[in-house]
């Protein structure tokens, strides 16, 4: 037999893990052995925050359910940020902590949290790992996490349950590709069915978001989108599902410009969400534009009303209305040019002549980085103009956190995927204030030669919300950050360093970026005045 240690390390190596993110303490050091006998490594992060963020970026890039591991009490208490991002990101995780032996657990009170309780809101399930049911539970959890809408699952299991011996039982993996099932067609009694609901539109706009790139929909979008000459916006967390460069593209709902998107969707009479999630929108949905719902999971939201809904594998869904398609192109691509001019001029409002602008430090990194360069985004203005100026060409292409919108992911999202895609380029696009909760998580990168960029939008301020208070007339409370010096910083963690104040500084400091040997920390001394202009 086999301890049931080995079991849960069994599992989590047939998914195709490689890494496991973890902060330990005495209860999972059994767990830990197991993982490294079946030749998962698992990587120390500098504290349980970060290494919840690494799982979860790990998930974003492979789709895959991403693995963190602490121990009991604070170590528990320290992940629940990222178990919850996860959840709202919609991104699958399995999140274990240790804990007292269950014999002792109800009437011991030193480091002991109660899991099911601290869980249970922000996960999925909140399970517990036991040797007699411990292949069912595994089962259960990697299903949950990333049965649509995928999120986050939380286990719990003891050095005492670790040791004990399990049954011995085949490695029964679940299905992981969320298996959104066949299509449903559900509409309102007597109402006409979704491709007589396309046909009729004249002005129809599609709307993609996360469930599209979860669905693998991107060239379904694309024959749809052609074959009805139908524009195309994209929230946050599907940039790259439908490419950037297309003459269709029309821009990313609720980042910068965001005015300039809701208007051009107000002047649709056809909305087709696809795979649009609600947990992503900033601003209420205030269009009266009728919507053509078209998920994995009903319009049990109802943020729109939606008369007529596809249910089930969005990209199937989107085949199954260009199959349906009878008509000739509904918009001109110059009339969808025409819009992105506008969202253009809005995108660089308010730059400072001979400054660095937040817009410039955008430009400069998209156009020395390689095409397939994979971006993480930290929360924060800069994460409006990013969302809405990189360019992406593939699903994927950004990582950030747009459900919960949890700062602190930019950092050690990066480290982890760099780890995980290898030779892919990734740059880390990040504010100070997101900086400075992970940042000493270089020193990871340095210890394992990532040839990763870091690139700093440095202001010492929490801009976001300094920009509140100023337009309500108050003083900046708590808002300012003390400036530290990130090159010297850099250095300190192993990695090089560079302090920039212009466009050309930057370019020179990128121009090196394919040839990198260790991380690279770039402080980008910005001029923060575009983003008053801008939010």
């Amino acid at each position: 037999m086999s301890n049931t240690a080995a079991v849960v390390a069994g599992y989590i190596r047939a998914m195709g893990t490689r890494f496991v993110f973890a902060y330990p303490g005495d209860p999972v050091i059994e767990l830990m052995e197991a993982l490294r006998t079946l030749g998962i490594e698992v990587v120390l992060a500098t504290r349980e925050g970060t290494a919840v963020f690494m799982a979860e970026a790990h998930a974003m890039v492979t789709g895959l359910p991403g693995v963190c591991l602490s121990t009991l009490g604070p170590g528990s208490t320290a992940i629940v940020n990222g178990v919850a991002a996860a959840t709202w990101d919609r991104v699958p995780m399995l999140a274990i902590s240790g804990q007292i032996d269950p014999g002792r657990e109800d009437f011991v009170t030193h480091q002991v949290v109660d899991h099911k309780l601290l869980f249970s809101p922000v996960a999925k399930w909140a399970g517990r790992i036991h040797p007699r049911s411990v292949d069912t539970v595994m089962r259960k959890a990697l299903r949950l996490a990333v049965a649509e809408r995928p999120g986050a699952v939380h286990l719990t299991g003891s050095a005492e349950a670790f040791a004990a011996s399990a049954p011995d039982t085949a490695i029964a993996l679940p299905p992981l590709d969320g298996g959104a099932g066949g299509i449903r067609v559900q509409m309102v009694p007597g109402g006409p069915d979704p491709a007589a609901v396309l046909r009729a539109a004249r002005r129809p706009v599609l709307l993609a978001g996360a469930a599209a790139t979860r669905c693998g929909a991107t060239g379904a979008l694309i024959r749809l989108a052609e074959g009805v000459g139908a524009p195309v916006v994209v929230s946050p967390m599907a940039k790259g599902v439908f490419p950037e460069d297309h003459p269709l593209f029309a821009g990313v709902l609720d980042m910068a410009c965001n005015q300039v998107v809701w208007e051009f969707l107000a002047g649709s009479d056809l909305v087709v969400a696809a795979g649009f999630d609600p947990v992503e929108l900033i601003r209420p949905w205030q269009l009266a534009v009728p919507v053509l719902h078209v998920d994995t999971t009903p319009n049990t939201d109802q943020i729109y009303p939606s008369g007529c809904e596809l249910v089930g594998d969005v990209s199937a869904s989107l085949d199954r209305l260009a199959d349906g398609w009878r008509g000739g192109p509904r918009w001109t691509e110059r009339e969808v040019a025409a819009h992105r001019d506008r969202l253009r001029t809005a995108y660089y409002a308010g730059r400072v002549a001979g400054r660095l602008n937040p817009t410039d430090v955008i430009d400069v990194v998209r156009a020395a980085a390689p095409p397939e360069t994979v971006v993480t985004c930290d929360v924060g203005s800069h994460k409006l103009l990013v969302g809405q100026g990189w360019q992406t060409l593939r699903p994927r292409g950004v990582l950030m956190s747009n459900g919960l919108s949890a700062m602190g992911l930019g950092l050690p999202g990066a480290i982890a995927a760099q780890m995980t895609l290898g030779e892919t380029p990734v740059v880390a696009l990040i504010g100070d204030g997101g900086f400075a909760m992970a940042a000493t998580e270089l020193r990871l990168a340095a210890t394992r030669g990532l040839r990763l960029a870091v690139v700093v939008f440095a202001d010492s301020s929490l801009n976001r919300i300094e920009l509140k208070q100023r337009a309500l007339g108050y003083p900046s409370t708590a808002t300012r950050l003390d400036d530290i010096d990130l090159v010297a910083l850099a250095g300190s963690m192993g990695c090089d360093g560079v302090r920039v104040t212009s466009a050309a500084q930057l370019e020179k400091a990128m121009a090196g970026l394919a040839g990198l040997t260790r991380p690279l920390l770039i402080e980008a001394r910005i001029d923060p005045s575009q983003y008053e202009a801008q939010f």
